[in-house]
């Protein structure tokens, strides 16, 4: 087979004796000729062969949204690692030309930057110019060795990621919900006026209470379907949420203070997700029905709860068969979702009896 090769400029890093690390830029089309993405896997005989994790789809489809649009960069270099098939034609620390080989196949394999690839690939951007750090391996053990060594690095957070993302524009779609949640929550966390000032836990507020994630949660429900999307529709956005939340969690607490005041979300399930969350459908509910949104209404509301609940002791009852100490109230949908059903089947049963004896007083 005959040879055919690729050429790039590259600048070489003096760093390890035993390895050579260069950089240069290549456009999409050309990587995808010589760079193979190895999923993790055995042979038949066992072995484990490969190291990339299987695509993730969600991921992919996020970066590949961003990608398609004109304006779109990606600062971030994919790294691949070679055995064979490339010469380096210079010294450390100076511009080499590097000839990759892909008359054979695809001598490289991606190390770091799997899903990005995918995306641009998908996107049809062959003409977009990437970075590509380039390593040269000395065998198969060293490659997987890099491998785990550079995605072995701690990841940002996602609370400094969600805190960071309402100072930036130009967002994708699947982000601007999450950007909205996030800047109302900071709102909340900042603003005197509120009644969560200090109390929600964010990366540059770990001594708060309320994680931020739960706070997002309940914006992102209601800003999709419920009372803030009526302030949107009613070019309301601005103060209507913050007050709407502020109000209702500030009642919260007045009719709970004992579940919230100094509590923790390991000593009471009041300010865990799972309340908060919750707490994020009676808010709803109530809204729908009375279409309160002052603190003191919705405290006379959730003032029928009491003596009801089991935040900080107990057992919560959720049905004939179905009892949940307390303490073994998690954050996952099935047990939000029963907390929920049964603080709105407490709220309208008061309801109902409330309505019967106005009917027996007229009668």
């Amino acid at each position: 087979m005959k040879t055919e090769e690729l050429r790039f400029h590259a600048l070489v890093a003096n760093q390890s004796p035993k390895h050579r690390v260069f950089v240069f830029k290549a456009r999409t089309t050309d990587i995808l000729r010589f760079a193979e993405i190895e999923r993790a896997g055995r042979t038949a005989s066992g072995q484990v062969k490969g190291f990339q994790r299987p695509q993730i789809a969600s991921h992919i489809a996020q970066i590949q949204e961003y990608l398609s649009e004109r304006d779109a960069v990606l600062p971030n270099a994919l790294v691949v690692a070679f055995l064979t098939g490339i010469r380096i034609n210079g010294r450390s620390g100076a511009v080499a030309e590097i000839s990759i080989d892909v008359g054979k196949g695809k001598p490289g394999y991606v190390v770091d930057g799997q899903q990005r690839l995918t995306a641009l690939s998908r996107c049809k951007r062959g003409d977009f110019d990437v970075f590509v750090i380039g390593i040269k391996c000395t065998d198969y053990d060293e490659l997987r060795k890099q491998f785990i060594l550079v995605n072995s690095t701690r990841p940002l957070p996602k609370s400094l990621i969600y805190e960071l993302l309402p100072t930036i524009g130009g967002i994708n779609a699947s982000l601007k919900s999450r950007s909205f949640a996030a800047g109302l929550t900071e709102m909340l966390n900042y603003d005197s006026r509120s009644s969560l000032v200090g109390l929600i836990r964010t990366h540059t507020n770990p001594t708060g209470v309320v994680k931020d994630t739960a706070l997002h949660k309940v914006i992102m429900a209601s800003a999709g379907d419920g009372a803030i999307r009526e302030f949107m529709l009613h070019g309301n956005a601005a103060r209507a949420p913050f007050e709407l939340l502020s109000n209702f969690y500030g009642a919260v607490q007045d009719a709970f203070p004992e579940a919230w005041k100094g509590q923790t979300p390991r000593s009471s399930r009041l300010v865990h997700g799972t309340g908060i969350v919750a707490l994020g459908y009676v808010m709803e509910f109530l809204f729908s029905k009375t279409r309160c949104v002052d603190r003191e209404s919705f405290r006379r509301r959730l003032a029928v709860l009491r003596g009801h609940t089991a935040w900080t002791s107990g057992s919560w009852r959720f049905g004939r068969n179905e009892v949940v100490p307390w303490n073994r109230l998690q954050n996952v949908r099935r047990h939000v979702m029963s907390l929920a059903q049964y603080l709105l089947s407490q709220i309208k049963h008061s309801g109902q009896q409330k309505a019967r004896r106005r009917r027996r007083t007229h009668v």
